[in-house]
């Protein structure tokens, strides 16, 4: 459907985008990955045609419509919620005014056997059967069912826009873009507003959306829920899978496991080859062959490794000193702005070591009560911290903070003390601030980096209570990977504030839900929260509809739910299933590879004047490692089988 043919892009020099192809599909669901910075914003921006590559060109169809959300943009604050929702049926709105007007003048008119009467009759016909195809009668229904999917609430739909807040807003613009029905619908980082309840919802819109999505996020779960297609920027160039996230993830391992082998043959015949020269260059008998070998390496196509996966690199927050046992106790507390009331007489109570996630909806109070334990805001009612507590808060708009005068290196600088000041450029480093990027002035970083920055200084600072509100939303997957291995060390008492599901994974035990003015506590991970509301959600939706059910209505839903309940246990042991035999195919492949291996090992040793080559070996190891490593998966899934079927008993 849209052809993209040899695009190149630059900036001061710097080569972008290097003469990329691809083709994108009618219903393809397309991830664009990459670092930030690696140009996945610019080619949304050049596919929409906000910008002009410097060569190469797009072609779209005739008639293909294209939506697009942007990271950031400018509002305009003149309508109800639901009246600017509305201007996405921009087409359906002039119809609907056109048919009225015609209707008027039918109406007012009585020579019905004249040409123009005729023409009237015709126009209408035309326009109201354009009207039924474009669904127009059911525009508010369409609206209703967007705006709640995104999180409003029909109070909401009164409320003038300018009332929202810049997240809320951006949920406003991206129900415009999913109200359109594009051809194609781009979207850049759609998560980083939403809520954990309105991210479940819209995967579900887009997995079933009768277009195609091409979306940049660098949220795991999303992208593997919505995706069949990954695309990778690096380096210049793409990459293209045609799997989601996770598969391309191991996919793109074996890819660089190969380009490295390669790379590292490669520069030992260019080592060899480049002795060979020096040491004959000036002997006559030889000089054919040195000019051989200089024309050889002059042809030779260099071997540029992707850039390296630096999500290992270790870095731990500093000691601080033990805290009491009760870290932060609430009582009664409440809090207001205005007139409007964000938290009524909540109480809670956190320990030593406690690792808490505060969700819900966007303006459920989240931030309001992160700020409080701060005390970066006053409460209402009691708050006490605990004895030798020490605070690191990380808020959303910490990279704000920032001294834009400052360079990167000044910014860690001015707050490092003791032996830690040796470690500055390290910790840089493991936030991917290497060589001259260090002495870049923080007013010229992206989102991104000034948040990764915010968080590099934030480590410096011992604390046995850390709150951190939203720290993954400017931060790519491998500084995500890099502060999730950091808190996964940590000592201290955690609270975080997120909606992304990955990075909660395995880093909180408990979860506050925050509802209507009060919180809630769940005992146990991200995962558990989100399974048990899911239940919730049924019961509650299941009263809404049927109101007091009879005996005959609840038998019928209790084994629909059944009936339900047993199909998704169904998949979900066929997932395994598929996957176990996956493993064991894998399993019989590497076997029969390292059998081989062993083979010609063997057939060596009896030939005393065979050599293998020193990589056979690295082979042999490497292909010992994936069978162990097969073998644990293996075994992996044959326990989550085996779960999975005695719950379905």
């Amino acid at each position: 459907m849209i052809s993209v043919n040899r695009l190149s892009v630059s900036f001061g020099g710097y080569c972008l985008l290097r003469d990329i192809s691809f083709l994108l599909n009618s219903r393809d669901k397309v991830g664009l990955v990459g670092r930030n910075g690696a140009g996945k914003t610019t080619l949304l921006r050049i596919l929409k045609g906000l910008q002009q590559p410097d060569s190469g060109n797009i072609m779209i169809p005739r008639g293909v419509r294209l939506g697009y959300l942007p990271q950031q943009m400018v509002f305009e604050d003149k309508k109800t919620l639901f009246k600017e929702a509305e201007t996405a049926f921009d087409e359906i709105l002039m119809l609907e005014s056109e048919i009225d007007q015609i209707n008027r003048e039918i109406n007012m008119r009585s020579d019905y056997d004249s040409p123009d009467y005729t023409d009237l009759l015709e126009q209408l016909s035309e326009k109201t059967e354009r009207f039924h195809l474009l669904e127009g009668s059911n525009r508010d229904q369409k609206i209703e069912q967007v705006l709640k999917g995104l999180g409003f609430s029909r109070g909401d739909f009164v409320r003038q826009t300018s009332e929202f807040s810049g997240g809320w807003r951006m949920r406003v613009e991206l129900a415009k873009v999913l109200l359109r029905s594009p051809d194609v619908i781009l979207l850049d980082e759609p998560t980083n507003h939403l809520d954990i309840e309105s991210i479940q919802w819209l995967e579900d819109f887009l997995s079933g959306y009768h277009g195609a999505v091409v979306m940049v996020s660098h949220d795991r779960v999303f992208l593997d829920r919505v995706t069949t297609r990954t695309v990778e920027i690096s380096m210049g160039t793409i990459h293209d899978y045609r799997v989601p996230y996770s598969q391309y993830v191991v996919l793109r391992k074996e890819r660089r496991e190969q380009q490295m082998a390669a790379y590292r043959n490669q520069q030992r015949r260019i080592g060899e080859t480049r002795e060979f020269i020096e040491r004959f260059r000036y002997k006559a008998t030889k000089a054919v062959q040195v000019q051989s070998r200089i024309k050889m390496l002059e042809r030779m196509d260099l071997i540029e490794p992707d850039e390296e996966d630096i999500s290992q690199i270790n870095i731990r927050f500093p000691q601080a000193p033990r805290s009491g046992a009760v870290v932060v106790e609430a009582r009664e507390l409440s809090f207001s702005y205005d007139s409007n009331l964000v938290l009524d007489s909540i109480d809670m109570i956190l320990h030593r070591g406690d690792r808490v996630a505060f969700v819900g909806r966007n303006g459920e109070g989240k931030t309001t009560l992160s700020g409080i334990i701060a005390g970066k805001l006053p409460g209402k009612g009691r708050l006490k911290t605990g004895y030798q507590v020490k605070t690191g808060y990380f808020a959303q708009n910490q990279d704000a903070l920032l001294d834009g005068g400052k360079t990167v290196l000044e910014t860690l600088d001015e707050v490092a003390t003791g032996d830690i000041r040796v470690k500055i450029r390290d910790i840089l480093g493991a936030f991917l601030f290497s060589g001259e990027d260090v002495e870049k002035k923080v007013k010229v970083l992206s989102g991104g980096e000034r948040s990764r920055l915010a968080l590099a200084r934030m480590l410096l600072g011992p604390c046995n209570l850390l709150i951190l509100d939203e720290p993954t939303n400017h931060l790519d997957m491998r500084s995500k990977d890099i502060l999730k291995q950091a808190l996964l060390k940590y000592d201290g008492t955690l609270i975080v504030v997120s909606h992304d599901r990955e990075f909660l994974d395995g880093l909180v035990d408990k979860v506050y839900e925050f509802n209507e003015h009060k919180i809630r506590e769940h005992l146990g991970g991200i995962y558990d929260f989100l399974q048990k509301k899911k239940m919730e959600s049924l019961t509650e939706l299941e009263k809404e509809v049927s109101g007091r059910l009879t005996e005959v209505d609840a038998d019928k839903r209790d084994s629909r739910q059944s009936y339900e309940m047993k199909k998704e246990s169904d998949r979900e042991i066929g997932r395994v299933s598929r996957q176990i035999d996956k493993t064991e195919a894998r399993i019989e492949k590497l076997e029969d590879e390292l059998r081989e291996c062993e083979k010609q090992m063997e057939n060596a040793s009896l030939n005393t004047g065979e050599c293998l080559d020193p990589d056979h070996y690295v082979r042999y190891r490497y292909l010992q490692d994936q069978i162990s490593h097969q073998m644990d998966l293996w075994e992996h899934l044959h326990k989550e089988l085996e779960l999975l079927k005695n719950k379905r008993k």
